[in-house]
């Protein structure tokens, strides 16, 4: 490797490491002020102070409703919305590695729309009597979304526009599953509390949901890094992976089944949430490039800025109503899912 080549490598790396830091930071303040918004509106410095007072770091005389409000209520939100958006934002980037598709996200899959039911199932009808928790109903339900997919798509040609069918008539099955059993089992009250969950809001998250998706989430990254070199790989397409000494086989079963404890997870906290998956990977694909081991940290980061930012406004644009989160997402996604499709039907 020539020094022009050395000295090219060491910036770009410089450059992404930049990145990193200002994504990082700007986590952070996002975090900080979402924490802050609401229908008790409270400064950003009391915001800041009233987590280092908590860590020990300061000791600053502040007024108790709105340390009250800070802790009880909104940081745990705003950190199970950051979680969950850097989950799906890597469910996105591994999943469009493993199909080989640009479109392939958790909800247009189908796979939120199966974890949906599963969650659903378990409040409504009780199935298992308590045995199973709603995390465990959820990732029945995607895993057996992800089961009906590959079923549909399995040795067939035609690969890209048959899984987008497949996840097409995955979604449609299971969301009619999931309404034949609210109007069939569920009470009035359950039935609204539920329809609009199903539509994504983290209203109801404290912190042992925090805690849960974080402990799900950085364990799903670090699985997925350990597999980033299979990742890149699998964009050449199977045989290649194969010639490399990878097993095709398993390491596509890990990761999907990685990627669909992640997803039913988030589901089961806050409902059924679409195209960040879409969305975050290709902006941080241009940003970062193809390879998973920056990019999927990457997405993380982005991910959870998004949601972020997305849970402010569905908190905000219709103030003192909330709109779902997952309005909100559509709203950013589908225009892009619109762009993405056409650049590949002109490609063809």
């Amino acid at each position: 490797m020539t020094m022009a080549a050395v000295s090219h490598q060491t910036r770009k790396t410089a450059q992404r490491l930049g990145l990193f830091l200002a994504s990082a930071a700007l986590l952070g303040l996002v975090i900080a002020f979402g924490v802050g918004v609401g229908e008790l509106s409270i400064p950003l410095k009391t915001t800041l102070l009233a987590i280092t007072n908590r860590l020990g770091l300061t000791d600053s005389p502040l007024n108790r409703i709105h340390e009250t409000v800070i802790w009880d209520f909104r940081l745990s939100r705003a950190l199970v919305a950051a979680c969950s958006g850097a989950g799906l934002a890597i469910c996105g980037a591994v999943l469009q590695s493993l199909l080989k598709n640009a479109l392939a996200e958790p909800y247009v899959l189908g796979v939120s729309a199966g974890a949906s039911t599963g969650a659903v199932s378990v409040v409504v009808l009780g199935v298992g009597s308590g045995a199973v928790s709603l995390s465990a109903g959820a990732f029945t339900g995607a895993f057996l979304a992800f089961l009906f997919v590959a079923v549909l798509t399995n040795g067939a040609r035609g690969g890209n526009e048959r899984t987008i069918l497949a996840g097409v008539a995955a979604s449609q099955l299971f969301n009619a599953i999931t309404a034949y059993t609210i109007s069939t089992s569920a009470s009035a009250q359950q039935a609204r509390d539920v329809m609009f969950w199903l539509l994504g809001s983290f209203s109801g998250v404290r912190w042992p949901e925090f805690q849960l998706v974080l402990v799900v989430v950085l364990l799903g990254l670090a699985v997925c890094l350990y597999y980033a070199k299979a990742l890149d790989a699998f964009i050449f397409g199977d045989d290649a992976a194969a010639s490399l000494g990878i097993p095709v086989g398993y390491v596509r079963l890990m990761l999907f089944a990685v990627t669909a404890l992640m997803t039913a997870t988030i589901v089961s906290m806050a409902g059924s949430i679409g195209f960040v998956g879409l969305v975050v990977p290709h902006v941080m694909r241009y940003f970062f490039g193809p390879l998973h081991r920056t990019l999927l940290v990457a997405c993380a980061m982005m991910g959870a800025i998004f949601m972020v930012l997305a849970d402010i406004v569905s908190r905000t644009a219709i103030a003192p109503q909330s709109l779902p989160v997952g309005v909100v997402t559509a709203l950013v996604g589908v225009p892009f899912f619109a762009v993405i499709l056409y650049r590949s039907r002109t490609a063809a």
